[in-house]
């Protein structure tokens, strides 16, 4: 029970890593708050961790709008006075060749992406300075480490969100408040098998040290320990959960 008591706000929640996220931090111990746009697997999912016991209250919310955070966040403070754990978990990869990828399409990679974490951090820091107690992880991508064809507009948001996380451990360190970031490498989850076909997945794990497809419990695993008292030593860092695919 690492998260007893402490209350989370976990975006992108319906499904993947944000899903299994919220189930192990309930789990865990942690009063969690679920928001996604997908409204009816959203509240699915805390019905899910209430069935098994665990806190869950889910929002509907689009994170491109500080507006339709916000409400999550007034109701963590309203009921517990705190939100001790942040984890900007929505984001999206659809694939595009960059001469042929409009500007459109552009922005709604970063603003999604990355202009969500501007919100999140923006709604939620100021209670986690007040108490001066607070830890955040950010969720970026190993394909910023790679770089990777027909993903400029992925690859550049999710650089962004590392270069975010450095400059926001900086300012933050001084009132107890941690910063960090997880790169997930090819982790097996719905939204993937929409994008990507079984012999590229094999490719995946053929460049991985470890020989087995990712889950996203391996990289919720990883928020937890940033997320516990047993990371009290680090912030501002960027942890690979990729199978050892990539290595710096």
């Amino acid at each position: 029970m690492l998260l007893t008591q402490k209350v989370a706000l976990i975006t992108g929640t319906a499904t993947g890593i944000g899903e299994t996220t919220a189930h192990l931090f309930a789990e865990n111990g942690a009063r969690v708050f679920l928001l996604d746009r997908d409204a009816q697997r959203n509240a699915a999912v805390a019905e899910s961790i209430r069935a098994a016991g665990g806190w869950a209250r889910s929002f509907a919310g689009d994170v491109r709008q500080a507006s339709e955070i916000a409400p999550a966040v007034e109701a963590a403070i309203t009921e517990f006075g705190q939100i001790d754990l942040l984890i900007n978990n929505a984001g999206i990869y659809p694939r595009a060749a960059f001469l042929e990828m409009t500007e459109a399409q552009w922005d709604e990679m970063q603003d999604i992406n990355l202009k969500s974490m501007y919100h999140t951090h923006k709604l939620v820091m100021p209670h986690m300075v007040a108490r001066r107690s607070g830890k955040v992880v950010n969720i970026s991508s190993v394909t910023f480490h790679l770089g990777v064809a027909n993903l400029s507009h992925y690859v550049a948001s999710k650089g962004g969100v590392i270069g975010l996380t450095r400059s926001l451990a900086r300012e933050m360190g001084e009132h107890n408040v941690y910063v960090n970031c997880i790169t997930p490498g090819a982790i097996k989850t719905e939204a993937e098998a929409a994008v990507v076909t079984p012999e590229q997945a094999k490719e995946f794990v053929a460049g991985q040290s470890l020989k087995r497809r990712l889950l996203p419990l391996d990289v919720a695993r990883v928020a937890l320990f940033l997320c516990s008292d047993l990371s009290d030593g680090m912030t501002g860092q960027v942890l690979n959960v990729d199978g050892g695919w990539v290595m710096y």
